[in-house]
């Protein structure tokens, strides 16, 4: 099997997530050979070990991004890994090439349910209007976007309704199985 990195962008995936918790544990299970970087857990303040993350993604063959989608965008630790880690000279730029041909797949989840995000709904805007930064990321690393995986309707709030809970514990499971079983296509080639 090829080198998958998977990497964690919640905030506080142990005490304030729901579904990237229950997606991240599947995941685990079905690919536990695949290495996890739990950003929350190896950088609670936010202070990034640049060279040992970028060795990281050296060694990995294919890259998930497992995230929250926060304020229509990646969480926080997630934005300042970018940051840190994919600097010019390294991944992008004349002399960037540390990157180049990387598999990607980018994987998040919105509280609000898929449906709010159309023209005119309540987001305004369907979620692939939001796809864009992720997507020029991607491109200017050189490296390439296999595939966005989305799912909507998990909202934290809801983890009180049993019915709900059940119900968004069962969309996060299919989320990590059709993520997995991505990752395995990739990993065949």
């Amino acid at each position: 099997m090829k080198n998958v990195l998977v990497i964690s962008g919640h905030t506080d995936l142990e005490n304030n997530s729901f579904a990237n918790k229950i997606i991240l544990n599947k995941l685990q299970e079905l690919l536990p050979q695949a290495e996890y970087l739990f950003l929350d857990k190896e950088y609670p303040e936010y202070k990034i070990d640049v060279e040992k993350e970028q060795a990281r993604l050296v060694k990995a063959d294919v890259i998930v991004f497992q995230f929250p989608f926060f304020w229509y965008s990646m969480p926080s630790i997630l934005h300042k890994y970018q940051e840190d880690v994919f600097l010019h000279g390294f991944s992008h730029g004349s002399k960037g090439k540390a990157l180049v041909g990387k598999k990607v797949i980018i994987s998040f989840t919105s509280g609000a349910p898929e449906e709010m995000y159309q023209e005119g709904g309540k987001q305004n805007y369907p979620i692939e209007a939001f796809y864009p930064p992720f997507k020029n990321f991607v491109v200017s690393c050189n490296m390439e976007l296999k595939d966005i995986i989305y799912s909507g309707g998990l909202s934290y709030a809801s983890r009180h309704d049993d019915a709900k809970l059940q119900a968004m514990k069962e969309k996060a499971i299919r989320h990590a199985e059709k993520l997995a079983e991505e990752l395995k296509n990739l990993c065949a080639d």
